[in-house]
């Protein structure tokens, strides 16, 4: 009786939130290391040593993608697979479509490491993949949705988590990013021409470039703060309605942001207006979420004290609301006159992508691997200390060395002489950049070694626990 009773007993599938969890690990290595090697190749040129593929312009796009899609994608479906489990107490949908989904993305991942370095691009920023390889993607999405999807279509309770809200939309809004960004007319296996040609093509290149940030790097990783923040604080989300609002707000506004990334160029001038009050609307609700998510702790900001874990978390709301306000900032154009195209936006970009994006799911990971493994916390708590130090202190001399670099550009490369002259050429601006280079490389270095210890602390954690299967809980019906 008993041995049946074991059998009947249904688990949910982590096997593949495992497998995501170790690789995000893993390319959260290399995509930071590529990311050193480019910075140092900008404070010292000829460290690319004369290799083609070695150079600035081909490792560029491989640390974005590494960074953005091997990192920061498998962390979102390691945890939205996790996630969408527990809140709908049941099993992940379509198990074999998860394994797929897997295998494919590493498969993707591979393929835009062998084919960047060779030079094979489209040459649109975030979607450099050539059309082989996009193919690839728009099926694994596919498999994606249809698990996620799938999953809620037979929770075993009526309501439905925020997280997975969160989580649905950035399946949804990338997909369709993806496949109207990438329309493409091959021209052989790794050779396509846009669909799109002059202005079009940069205002649907910049609403998918935009929007891989408002739905791939915020959307998705704020289904990770409305699961992970309540649980590692032991305390409920401060607001649930302001939850939902921040959900539809957010959703509605961001689609329409893309043209501040076109300020000043052929872009007719209305369309730029009209993104950079999008822009400007949407401090509103990033802010909200933010604020939800930092209140959560009330009652419990003494554990910040001794969770590194949750400081990662928290931490990581910090720099979200502190890139979300210099968004909108930077997309005034008088502002944008300043900043565009200095090292100002490289600043305000890697405040997102280290700060929000990196300690969020950082501190996921730390929440989800001993669990994954049945250890009660993760090898080393000492090194995780020492890894948001490591993270946090690199992240400052990043972002505060670009800044101070891109003001500097900026009001160099406008500064004119009473007779209408430039004051400096751009080589002299070049030349006035170099210390902040070296500063931004220090920071670099320091979050490489941060994610080295990550790697290691995970390494140990899973090879002295074991796979563990977890009971989904019985629903009582009323509930349900």
């Amino acid at each position: 009786m008993d041995s049946s009773v074991k059998k009947d007993v249904a688990h949910y599938n982590d096997t593949v939130v495992r497998q995501f969890a170790i690789m995000a690990g893993v390319w959260g290595v290399v995509g930071m290391l590529v990311g050193v090697i480019i910075a140092a190749q900008l404070t010292w040129p000829e460290l690319n040593l004369g290799i083609p593929w070695l150079t600035y312009g081909r490792l560029r796009p491989l640390h974005t993608n590494a960074v953005i899609f091997a990192f920061g994608g498998c962390a979102l479906f390691a945890s939205s697979y996790y996630v969408v489990q527990r809140t709908c107490q049941t099993r992940l949908f379509a198990g074999p479509l998860a394994s797929f989904t897997f295998w494919g993305w590493q498969l993707v991942i591979l393929a835009a490491a062998i084919s960047l370095p060779l030079g094979y691009t489209t040459s649109k920023e975030y979607a450099e993949l050539e059309w082989p390889i996009d193919i690839l993607i728009t099926l694994v999405w596919v498999a994606y949705a249809v698990v996620f999807f799938g999953t809620i279509g037979v929770r075993k309770v009526k309501h439905i988590y925020v997280a997975n809200w969160f989580y649905g939309a950035f399946i949804i809004a990338v997909a369709l990013l993806h496949v109207v960004n990438s329309a493409e007319v091959p021209a052989g296996w790794m050779k396509s021409y846009s669909a799109y040609a002059g202005v079009q093509d940069a205002m649907v290149q910049w609403w998918y470039g935009h929007n891989a940030v408002g739905f791939f790097l915020t959307a998705g990783f704020l289904g990770m703060m409305y699961y992970f923040i309540p649980k590692q604080a032991g305390r409920p989300v401060y607001s649930y309605r302001l939850s939902i609002v921040h959900f539809w707000a957010l959703i509605f506004t961001y689609m329409w942001a893309g043209p501040h990334h076109l300020h000043y160029t052929a872009l007719p001038d209305w369309t730029q207006s009209l993104g950079m009050v999008f822009s400007l609307i949407l401090l509103a609700p990033s802010w909200g979420g933010m604020i939800n998510g930092i209140m959560t702790l009330s009652g419990a900001w003494h554990k910040l004290r001794d969770d590194p874990i949750l400081r990662f978390l928290i931490v990581s709301l910090s720099f979200y609301g502190m890139s979300t306000f210099e968004g909108p900032m930077m997309s005034i154009k008088t502002v944008n006159a300043l900043s565009h195209y200095t090292d100002w936006t490289i600043g305000h970009v890697h405040s997102g992508a280290l700060g929000w994006v990196g300690l969020i799911s950082i501190g996921t990971l730390y929440y989800l691997v001993p669990r994954l493994f049945g250890k009660e916390k993760m090898y080393s708590v000492k090194a995780i200390e020492v890894h948001f130090w490591m993270s946090t202190i690199g992240i400052v001399l990043y972002i505060a060395s670009m800044w101070i670099a891109g003001v500097m550009q900026g009001l160099m490369w406008r500064a004119i002489n009473p007779d209408g002259t430039l004051t400096y050429t751009f080589v002299e601006s070049v030349k006035a950049t170099f210390p902040f280079y070296v500063i931004r490389l220090m920071g670099g270095l320091l979050y490489l070694g941060g994610m080295l210890l990550m790697l290691w602390n995970v390494w140990k954690t899973a090879s002295s626990g074991r796979s563990v299967k977890v009971a989904i809980p019985a629903v009582n019906p009323a509930h349900a």
